[in-house]
């Protein structure tokens, strides 16, 4: 039996999974949920013998019941192919006492690469399926990683434009320039000056104005979303812990059917939720360790069971984390209600009217697959310095938040279940803290790196670490801008309409 997709929020059209696709989000402001969780119809013991794309399929055919096989695995192949420079795709690997599932492997060196390299084969698919003739506007917000991701999917894919909004000077260089040097001719970038909940409730906005979406249907436009509110970007990320799991017991560190703890630097939501839809399906997952930086609003949600945006924006260096408003949250907030619609569209209309909603009891003891921690910006460079001078690998900003994580809640538990962290980004796209990280007991040079250009730390980070700089990095080097659009946050409609009417 198909799975059949829905709103958070009450409305009650039933849409396929390739529908649900390209529409992106539901008409009343809700995100789509499948109507029931499938099992992972592979044994637990064959997974091991599986490559991420045989897993990527497994689990994928679950949730897209009216993709056909043929459909699935072409764009399965042609998103995991040689854009990632790994054959595992996701290697894991273990450094001292902690295991990393490395997933900066793919083209912009970011874990969103893991679903972004399908989402436009999966949306290109469905238009086709369900004879979409409109061309589709991917409207997408950034805090950093998502942005470049979204870019090299979907640029001079056939039948799309892409438009990405990102806080102006609230990413890591690097992260802007990979945005800002890109060629695809469908592509626009803009800076927003403002947060990142800024650009994200920016296109919310407009994705729900129905004038602007009926002016943009007369001139032949519809919108859909690259970000994980797109049910097409969540499921794809579920693949990689199953793919994880796989690979822990291959290589002995777990048998299975043994309960695996899986640690997740955190902002959106997206990511870690993928986690818990792995658990729904039969993966034996023990917690899912949610890793916050010090702009903890998901780990005092976790803590309190109270969601409270009304607080200071704290602008880090683990930039792709620095979030108030996770809204992948809202997906987990429906389940531990029991699915009721009218609760959860109670507490979203109060999250955006009041900043803050609270969860009851009942619903709090539907978050006992979590534990919440977060790591101060002390900590996040102490962790970076300590992993380096133990085992000489180095990781990066939001990397580091979660093995700080992981090392908390050992500390705080006596859980005796092996831990994966979830390593989100290659430390070369953030190579300024990671080297400002390395060298903190080091006062002189910290001093000298203050007038140093950013690509002659990134070559210096090549040299300590002993990995070659990523082709992603080494293109931007010397690339030319060409996107210089920037623009105030209740300007962002008018800059949509004016890039493609």
């Amino acid at each position: 039996m198909d799975i059949i997709y829905r709103s958070t929020r009450g409305d009650k059209t039933e849409y396929t999974a390739s529908q649900a696709v390209v529409k992106g989000l539901c008409d009343d402001g809700g995100l789509f949920v499948p109507d029931r969780f499938p099992k992972l119809s592979v044994e637990l013991d064959k997974l091991p013998r599986l490559s991420y794309r045989e897993t990527a399929y497994e689990v994928m055919k679950e949730f897209l019941t009216d993709y056909t096989k043929e459909e699935l695995l072409d764009c399965i192949n042609k998103a995991y192919d040689e854009k990632f420079d790994d054959d595992e795709i996701a290697p894991l690997v273990k450094k001292g006492e902690q295991y990393f599932l490395e997933l900066f492997h793919g083209k912009t060196i970011a874990f969103k690469d893991m679903a972004l390299s399908i989402l436009p084969h999966l949306l290109t698919t469905a238009m086709k399926k369900n004879k979409v003739d409109r061309e589709v506007v991917i409207l997408t917000a950034t805090s950093g990683d998502t942005g470049k991701a979204a870019l090299a999917g979907f640029a001079d894919v056939p039948g799309t434009r892409i438009i990405v909004f990102y806080p102006k000077g609230g990413v890591s260089r690097i992260q802007e320039l990979q945005m800002v040097t890109e060629k695809g001719r469908n592509t626009k970038v803009v800076g927003v000056r403002g947060n990142f909940d800024d650009c994200q409730s920016g296109v919310k906005a407009i994705f729900n104005d129905e004038e602007l979406k009926d002016e943009l249907d007369k001139a032949g436009f519809r919108f859909s979303s690259a970000n994980s509110i797109n049910i097409g970007r969540l499921v794809p990320q579920v693949a990689y812990y199953v793919f994880a799991y796989g690979r822990m017991v291959k290589n002995g560190a777990i048998r299975a059917g043994e309960p695996l703890n899986f640690v997740v630097p955190t902002g959106n939501f997206g990511n870690i939720l993928a986690g818990y839809y792995a658990k729904q399906m039969g993966l034996p997952i023990g917690k899912l360790i949610c890793a916050s930086n010090e702009n903890k609003v998901l780990y005092d949600f976790f803590r309190t069971g109270t969601y409270d945006k009304n607080r200071e924006f704290i602008l880090t260096t683990s930039p792709s984390m620095d979030i108030l408003i996770s809204s992948n949250l809202e997906r987990l907030i429906y389940l531990i209600s029991g699915s009721d619609t009218t609760k959860n569209a109670a507490l979203m209309s109060s999250l955006s009217s009041e900043g803050k909603y609270e969860i009851d009891d009942k619903m709090a003891a539907g978050l006992k697959d979590f534990y919440g921690a977060y790591a101060g910006e002390d900590e996040v460079f102490e962790t970076i310095r300590s992993i380096y001078e133990k085992t000489g690998y180095v990781i990066d900003t939001h990397t580091a938040v979660a093995a700080c994580a992981d090392n908390k809640y050992k500390a705080d538990t006596d859980d005796g279940n092996k831990s994966v962290i979830v390593s989100t980004a290659s430390p070369f796209k953030f190579t300024r803290n990671v080297m400002k990280a390395i060298k903190s007991d080091d006062a002189s040079a910290l001093k000298e790196m203050e007038g140093t250009d950013d690509f002659v730390l990134v070559d210096e980070l090549s040299g300590l670490s002993g990995v070659k700089v990523p082709p992603a990095v080494e293109e931007i080097r010397n690339a030319k801008i060409l996107h210089d659009t920037v623009c105030e946050v209740d300007e962002m409609k008018e800059t949509v309409k004016s890039s493609l009417l």
